[in-house]
């Protein structure tokens, strides 16, 4: 952790939800003039799209049927938590961007599903990473401990496939029966290296649908905002004003000391709530400490 170059992770699984979180914090950041360089997880992965599909491919043949992007072997976690530590000492680090699509692989004329070239991260006041292991821990790195502020984004498991299935199906083209093997494939590295972080964070956010998702592989819809609740999980409690957010969150309520519960169509409000005035605090410690 750092006051001078604070780092600020969120956490989750992919079909999670992160990347909408992470535009109310590009939201925050650029209301209150908070300079950050944006980090994607997917770009720690270890092999690009074709890479990763013959690493695959030899690790079945190997017997190893669970290899996949949630684990260790297909992931730079070295490399990352490098960055981490670098940037909270000196401001300073390395990255690169995987390009998903055609659309993100056209401005560096690269195919998709390949990584730009490493690079110097930009000027900032701020680290912002949003991937699949901003908190991992293991028995050769600790990531979770460079981070100042650590978000977990875990809905329940079958509204996690439910968003999943559907992201991959409309959006890359893959069957039911492809991405049912993908969650199969993923299930052992998901409790090992997924779930543990989720006990390290500051704050989690779980959004639980109020109908019907017993089987998520025939879901035909993903459950709105206004048919879940969000389950808000505060580490440590003390410090927040939750009168003020109770009377800011209509028929919102705190099911637990440490856990408030909001109206799902109103977790953007609650996020800007809640991590505004954390922001705030941690560019004002970043200004003390360079003060002293």
């Amino acid at each position: 952790m750092s006051a001078k170059h604070p780092i600020v992770a969120i956490t989750g699984s992919s079909g999670a939800g992160t990347t909408s979180v992470t535009r109310t914090f590009e939201n925050i950041f650029r209301r209150e003039s908070v300079k950050a360089a944006i980090v994607e997880g997917d770009s720690f992965h270890r092999y690009d799209r074709n890479s990763m599909k013959v690493a695959m491919a030899e690790a079945e043949a190997a017997g190893n049927r669970n290899f996949s992007h949630f684990g260790e072997d297909a992931n730079l976690f070295a490399e990352l938590e490098a960055l981490f530590r670098d940037y909270g000492e000196a401001g300073v680090g390395q990255s690169r961007k995987y390009l998903h699509d055609a659309v993100e692989a056209a401005p560096y004329k690269q195919e998709p599903g390949t990584f730009t070239p490493w690079e110097t991260l930009p000027d900032s006041e701020l680290l912002f990473y949003e991937g699949l292991h901003g908190g991992v821990t293991t028995e050769k790195v600790d990531i979770a401990r460079h981070v100042d502020l650590l978000i977990g984004v875990v809905p329940v498991i079958n509204l996690e496939w439910i968003q999943k299935l559907h992201r991959d199906k409309n959006t890359r083209g893959y069957s039911t029966e492809a991405v049912t093997d993908v969650i199969l494939r993923r299930m052992n590295e998901y409790v090992h290296y997924i779930c543990p972080q989720f006990t390290r964070t500051h704050i989690n956010f779980q959004r639980v649908p109020v109908v019907d998702t017993s089987d998520p592989f025939i879901a035909r819809t993903i459950p709105s905002p206004d048919e879940s609740l969000v389950v808000i999980r505060f580490a440590n409690p003390i410090g927040f004003d939750f009168p003020y957010l109770l009377s800011m969150l209509h028929d919102s309520f705190m099911s637990r000391a440490n856990t408030l519960v909001v109206p799902g169509g109103k977790m953007e409000l609650a996020m800007q709530l809640i991590f505004t005035p954390m922001i705030l605090r941690l560019m004002e410690r970043r200004k003390k400490s360079y003060a002293i």
